[in-house]
């Protein structure tokens, strides 16, 4: 039978734990307990109990309960998990993951399902995940359930809420997950200023015995897509959206952190790389843009996301800032500029058209690379066909593939 690990705080949350379990066990999936409290909950015994995670930490429960510091106990839970959930699956003893808590039980079940592979079924029940969750979900396909009211106790609400994420993990867990065909798999980066681009890049590189997997640059996107290259999903990639860059030096919304366009580099794959999208930083609403950029030039891209246009001051840095990341392939890279506009807007007659700022943003890249990573300069937009099948064929190339493999027109 396939079982489900349960995490949770026995000392605080036992009773919620044990009606979650029994929900499972109900709907046909076994289940094994994980008490990541403190103190002891002699009225429900767990498969694993709470000096196991801790001693899994090198900490000692009787220790942490005496010190009195929640951060410590926290801390040393999440670390004991971390190494319990993946050896628990690795050795076949469970098959999906879910935990129920508030702010310490979602930390420590939260960590413990990211340490599992993309794949396997996460479930959290928290009384967080109406708000924020990214810090909890990483790059991870955790799917996070709002309690409605505070864990603390059974009610009307909180059954109903147990119960069908009870019922939601154990037919994430027996889901007949139909086969896919054992292709060769690139990554690829998108936005909607791209989306046309990327499209008819994806068709070539399909027709020519690829699998496409596209991430969207929504900074989530794009630390997943570097989390799974440097897994060693891929065997190539194609980068033609890079605007989470510009999030990260300009405080936008979408970033995907310093180490964005890092792991192909390192992983020594094949990759084409574009700067789609550096155009633009990424607000929400208007009230949320930063009093200093109040005078800038903006884009309403739609009632929640206002789009902010880069300088040419910021697009030299952005240049400087993509060709020192290149710099470190120890694979073969090449770079592809769109000499007409860099997105959808940012073409001619498009409100963020300023050959100036694409320009400065040229001029970097080409001047800071490496004299052997090859720079195609073409006259046209992101998105006109013309350069979907220059990067297509390009990586096709750096692949090894024959010239205009996949290009049927």
């Amino acid at each position: 039978m396939l079982t489900v690990a349960v995490i949770g705080t026995l000392d605080t949350k036992g009773t919620e734990v044990a009606f979650l379990a029994e929900q499972i066990r109900g709907g046909g999936c076994d289940t094994l307990m994980i008490d990541t409290g403190i103190f002891e909950s002699p009225a429900i015994e767990p498969d694993i109990a709470r000096d196991t995670v801790a001693r899994a930490a090198g900490e000692r429960t009787e220790s942490l309960a005496e010190s009195g510091d929640r951060g410590r106990a926290v801390a040393a839970m999440t670390r004991g998990v971390e190494k319990i959930v993946p050896d628990l699956f690795e050795q076949g003893r469970i098959q999906a993951a879910i935990g129920i808590g508030g702010s310490a039980g979602t930390t420590i079940a939260t960590a413990a399902m990211r340490a599992l592979p993309m794949g396997v079924p996460k479930v959290m029940i928290s009384t967080l995940a109406g708000g924020d969750v990214a810090a909890f979900v990483g790059s991870k396909d955790i799917t996070m359930i709002p309690s409605i009211v505070d864990i603390s106790g059974l009610n009307r609400i909180s059954r109903q809420v147990i119960a069908q994420a009870a019922a939601a993990v154990v037919a994430m867990t027996q889901a007949d997950v139909p086969a896919s065909e054992d292709r060769p798999m690139i990554a690829a980066s998108m936005f909607g200023n791209t989306t046309q681009c990327v499209e008819a890049a994806r068709a070539i590189l399909q027709s020519s015995g690829f699998e496409v997997l596209v991430f969207h640059a929504t900074g989530t996107g794009g630390r997943t897509m570097e989390s799974l290259v440097s897994s060693g999903f891929f065997t190539g990639v194609l980068d033609v959206t890079t605007t989470e860059l510009a999030d990260d030096l300009a405080g936008g919304v979408l970033s995907a952190g310093p180490t964005r366009l890092q792991a192909a580099a390192r992983a020594g794959l094949p990759a084409v790389v574009a700067p789609g999208c550096l155009d633009m930083v990424n607000f929400w609403a208007p009230e949320s843009i930063p009093e200093q950029y109040r005078k800038r030039q903006f884009y309403r891209h739609n009632p929640n996301v206002t789009l902010m246009r880069t300088t040419p001051e910021e697009n030299r840095e952005l240049g400087r800032r993509l060709a020192e990341k290149l710099n470190a392939s120890t694979g073969p890279v090449a770079v592809y500029l769109p000499l007409r506009g860099i997105s959808v807007i940012s073409a001619p007659g498009q409100p963020f058209h300023w050959p100036e700022a694409d320009e400065a943003l040229f001029q970097a890249i080409k001047a800071d690379l490496r004299p052997e990573i090859p720079v195609v300069e073409l006259d046209a937009s992101i998105n006109d066909q013309q350069f979907a099948d220059a990067v297509a064929t390009g990586l096709l190339q750096l692949l090894g593939q024959p010239d205009n493999a996949g290009i049927t027109r």
